[in-house]
């Protein structure tokens, strides 16, 4: 599997990301926003922009765009919803990070890459299904 584009958020975040296939690899792309930054949503802090939005901005790069941002080329070929993706949330009573994700990316390793690239400490972080992350 590659690495993560970008390097690791300094602080916790919250954000979106997606498991992009490159070649025989899976890529995981993120944006993101740290919690100092983050948007109250009722009882959580959240990252404010969506899947859609975001795939859509990366889009309009165009492939020789996003080579130049770190990301990958396929985006240009394909839709938001055509790979596995996900969003992180931060419970403000609970101080717990839930990170909502594909049951694809629910595999050994996975959950732990994206915990990673969001500065998540591991037991303070809850995966679960979610029924828009399907792909």
């Amino acid at each position: 599997m590659s690495e993560p584009i970008g390097s690791s958020h300094p602080e916790p975040s919250v954000g979106i990301f997606w498991s992009v296939r490159v070649g025989k690899s899976r890529v995981l792309v993120t944006d993101a926003t740290v919690l100092s930054h983050a948007e109250a949503y009722g009882a959580a802090l959240t990252h404010p922009r969506g899947h859609y939005d975001v795939w859509e901005a990366w889009h309009r790069l165009g492939p020789a765009g996003l080579l130049r941002y770190g990301l990958p080329a396929e985006i240009a070929d394909s839709e938001y919803e055509d790979h596995p993706r996900g969003r992180i949330v931060y419970g403000t009573q609970t101080k717990t990070s839930i990170l909502y994700t594909d049951q694809r990316l629910q595999i050994p390793a996975f959950p732990q890459r994206i915990m990673t690239a969001f500065s998540l400490p591991t037991k303070k972080t809850l995966v679960r299904s979610d029924s828009h992350y399907r792909s």
